[in-house]
């Protein structure tokens, strides 16, 4: 249960933070859901991961579909030297999970830490 909602706010927060401030938010709202909401430090990377992954996934799919995918197979040619405009999503989703996984992995790892003590 603990998954869902961390997976659920993490994607909230992050698109709500997209709007206002760069890409780069989206690891702080990962991180800081993985600091309130206490979890083994494996689902905390899962809800990070997964929920920011199929978010860009989303969102660049939408943007993409607007001008019937030109720009996302141009830049996939010039990188994978394929017409592949899945291929790029597919990247630009691993982006941003290991961006909110390795925050969340973080956010999880600062809440098991004692204060006072060296580990």
């Amino acid at each position: 249960m603990k998954l869902l909602v961390a997976f659920i706010l993490t994607a909230l927060l992050s698109y709500a933070a997209g709007f206002y401030l760069p890409w780069w938010s989206i690891a702080i709202a990962s991180f800081v859901v993985a600091v309130v909401i206490p979890q083994k430090p494996f689902k905390a990377f899962l809800a990070g991961f997964l929920s920011l992954f199929f978010m860009w996934i989303i969102l660049a799919l939408y943007i993409d579909m607007g001008n019937q995918h030109i720009l996302s197979m141009k830049i996939a040619e010039l990188l994978f030297k394929s017409h592949s405009h899945a291929l790029i999503m597919s990247v630009t989703g691993l982006v941003a999970g290991l961006v909110g996984g390795f925050a969340a992995l973080s956010g999880s790892y600062l809440r098991q830490s004692k204060p006072g003590t060296v580990q």
